[in-house]
């Protein structure tokens, strides 16, 4: 196991990850506290994928905290939960190509992931 003080990643990977931790548990927090919005959005969406969402977005914020602690498995875990949330988004309605937006980010994450030189993120992760 590899020392994390020897470790350092790029402002651009900070950024994006305290963004994701930020963003992901207030989503997290409208699924939990403001589903009856999603449900008016969405009239015809089973109680279940309200709460499938709310739990990604959960699952999503402890994969941004373990690879913001250099653990590989919180990219493995991001994409994941992003092909489930495609086939959640399609169930609901959202339609193929504005489902597949969402595989965005992981596509982000991974680039960052690959900014700098010696502070390169991918190659220090664990």
């Amino acid at each position: 196991m590899a020392d994390t003080a020897l470790k350092s990643r790029h402002g651009c990977l900070t950024a994006y990850l305290i963004f994701m931790m930020v963003a992901n548990a207030a989503t997290a927090a409208f699924y939990a506290l403001g589903g009856d919005q999603v449900r008016q959005a969405f009239p015809g969406a089973p109680q279940w994928m309200i709460w499938a969402l709310g739990g990604l977005a959960l699952l999503n914020l402890i994969f941004a905290i373990a690879l913001f602690t250099w653990k590989k498995w919180g990219f493995w875990g991001f994409l994941a939960s992003s092909v489930v949330a495609l086939g959640v988004n399609v169930m609901l309605g959202l339609g193929l190509v504005q489902s597949l937006v969402g595989l965005l980010g992981i596509a982000i994450l991974f680039g960052v992931l690959q900014i700098g030189d010696k502070n390169k993120g991918w190659p220090q992760l664990e």
